[in-house]
């Protein structure tokens, strides 16, 4: 009996194509959007948090240093949910297209390390986004007509909680971009002017305070005491 060229079985028996096997780099752009958004989000915030602080580092506008940290959450995790919802696509086009010597050696060495560390972190987000789905559809069957009394705070504790995803995405998310750039360029040099998108958005996000962008990633540091007056 035949199969009907659109029906799941025929499809499963299809090799993928070329184009299928490079889908994920036309996701390079959002992921690096994504990612400079969530640094612009924390970058305007340590840019006027110390106003909100005496000279120890304890806020004295407490209203006003809340009221910054609830935005700057909420922004940054806007953006999580874009990598998200791209990164996992561009990882693993990333880890099928890199070749054993490009882990050794060569100019990607050092950012494909670096990406040993995202996929908990993805785990993690998606998991926090996973719970919020279903925060608000209980609020939907147990508070009908109440959820806007109770939505904003819970949306602000789970912005909060995001926050910490936000950014390790913003520390790691420019390795995999780097990745994908150099890797989707080498898989077809004439889509290399798709992927300089990537690289604007990320230069654009470091041009301020942070300068350009390193050519490979330092060592995060290691986690002192918290500062009363500092948001990271």
């Amino acid at each position: 009996m035949s199969v009907s060229p659109g029906s799941p079985s025929s499809a499963e028996n299809q090799p993928p194509t070329a184009t299928d096997h490079l889908a994920w780099r036309r996701h390079i752009p959002a992921l690096a959007s994504a990612v400079a958004g969530i640094r612009q989000a924390s970058d305007a915030w340590d840019a006027v948090s110390d106003s909100f602080c005496d000279a120890d580092g304890w806020p004295v506008d407490e209203k006003g240093y809340e009221d910054g940290k609830v935005k700057r959450d909420a922004e940054a995790w806007r953006h999580a949910e874009v990598f998200l919802d791209h990164g996992p696509k561009v990882l693993a086009g990333v880890r099928a297209a890199a070749r054993g010597a490009d882990y050794v050696e060569g100019p990607i060495s050092e950012d494909l390390r670096w990406l040993r560390g995202i996929d908990a972190t993805l785990e993690h987000a998606g998991q926090l986004r996973r719970e919020w789905d279903q925060i608000m559809a209980l609020m939907d069957a147990s508070l009908p007509g109440s959820r806007k009394l109770y939505e904003s705070q819970a949306e602000e504790n789970h912005n909060a909680d995001g926050w910490h995803y936000a950014d390790e995405l913003a520390i790691r998310g420019p390795a995999l971009v780097r990745a994908a750039d150099y890797l989707a360029d080498r898989a077809d040099p004439e889509q290399s002017s798709r992927t300089e998108q990537a690289r604007v958005a990320l230069a654009r996000s470091t041009s301020g305070l942070h300068g350009t962008l390193p050519a490979s990633l330092p060592a995060p540091p290691v986690p002192g005491p918290p500062v009363p007056g500092r948001s990271r």
